[in-house]
């Protein structure tokens, strides 16, 4: 059984601009605001949160489900 990572690195879209973030096994984020462009960035349709959408490594929710 693989670890459940906690990191990752979302790139805004909107101006590539990468932001490491601690995710949280217990919540889901649906919005955030990028650090440099100041733009809200919301999931992708058929995303469930911002980490799936923009980050190299998908939600904790996702990973336990992939692990399955």
């Amino acid at each position: 059984m693989m670890p459940i990572l906690l990191e990752t690195t979302i790139s805004c879209p909107y101006c590539n601009h990468k932001m490491n973030i601690k995710m949280s096994e217990t919540s889901i984020h649906f919005i955030h605001e990028c650090n440099n462009c100041k733009k809200i960035l919301r999931p992708l349709e058929g995303s469930c949160c911002i980490f799936c959408s923009y980050g190299n490594t998908t939600c904790p929710s996702s990973q336990k489900i992939l692990e399955g």
